[in-house]
């Protein structure tokens, strides 16, 4: 056993990376479970540290540079859920900026403005990876990309779909030059989602979850659709909103049998 103690200081260490300022300061982040942990090894990142309980796994699931077995109430302390999977590893951070993207022929984008909870943007991540977008862009977010919350809720699909986060201007900006027309949710729009063209290079807007789109990525928009709601509600959560646009995109996309 390489760490029987949970005083051992590499266990505080991943303790203290549970808190997002900590892990900005070491330009890393955190990835718990063996599915997550695959994921990413498969988008081709390689693990700075591993750290398993030897009792799920005879040894370092994945290589690694350092390679570490630890007693299971260590892996429950390090844990972020209090709760181990049995498995931790850490990553070096890779770059989010939009001149990574590469748009491919009439390209799908998702951009989702102002998201404030992880569990929505793992979600919308998922999305993302499930109808074959060329990307999610995030602008103005308050949630960290890179967070346990976010990368457990996404189910490692931030390693499988590109992903960029900018400011709305900036992605706008980047999204005209690229000559990709903009539709925004909006549950006052006149036209609904299945009367307007998306097959070609085309990026899907949806906003905050309490105050929805902003003034300026409704006035950025080409044009502005909705949802039909014929309940007593007026909206939907954030990433089923973009679930079904983003599938009516995929809809109109695929050829007709």
């Amino acid at each position: 056993m390489d760490i029987a103690s949970v005083s051992n200081p590499r266990i505080k260490r991943l303790v203290a990376l549970r808190d997002r300022r900590e892990r900005d300061r070491e330009g890393v982040f955190v990835v718990e479970g063996i599915r997550e942990l695959e994921r990413a090894v498969s988008a081709g990142l390689r693990p700075l540290e591993i750290y398993y309980d030897p009792g799920r796994f005879p040894g370092p699931p994945v290589p690694a540079d350092v390679a570490l077995s630890v007693a299971p109430d260590g892996m429950d302390r390090a844990s972020y859920r209090r709760r181990s999977q049995g498995v931790i590893g850490i990553f070096a951070r890779f770059d989010m900026d939009l001149d990574h993207l590469a748009p491919p022929p009439s390209p799908l984008y998702l951009l989702a403005e102002s998201i404030e909870k992880p569990g929505n943007l793992g979600a919308l991540l998922r999305t993302a990876d499930a109808v074959g977008a060329a990307g999610l862009i995030v602008t103005d977010t308050g949630a960290d990309p890179f967070s346990p919350n976010v990368i457990r809720s996404s189910t490692g699909a931030l390693f499988s779909i590109p992903v960029a986060v900018a400011t709305l201007d900036r992605a706008v900006t980047w999204l005209r030059g690229h000559d990709i027309k903009i539709f925004a949710a909006d549950p006052g729009a006149a036209d609904v989602l299945w009367s307007v063209d998306l097959t070609g290079p085309c990026a899907i807007v949806a906003g905050s979850e309490h105050a929805g789109l902003s003034d300026r990525a409704r006035s950025a928009a080409d044009s502005l659709v909705r949802i039909p709601m014929h309940g007593e509600g007026d909206s939907l959560n954030v990433s089923v909103s973009m679930a079904v646009l983003a599938y009516e995109a995929l809809r109109q996309r695929r050829p007709h049998s």
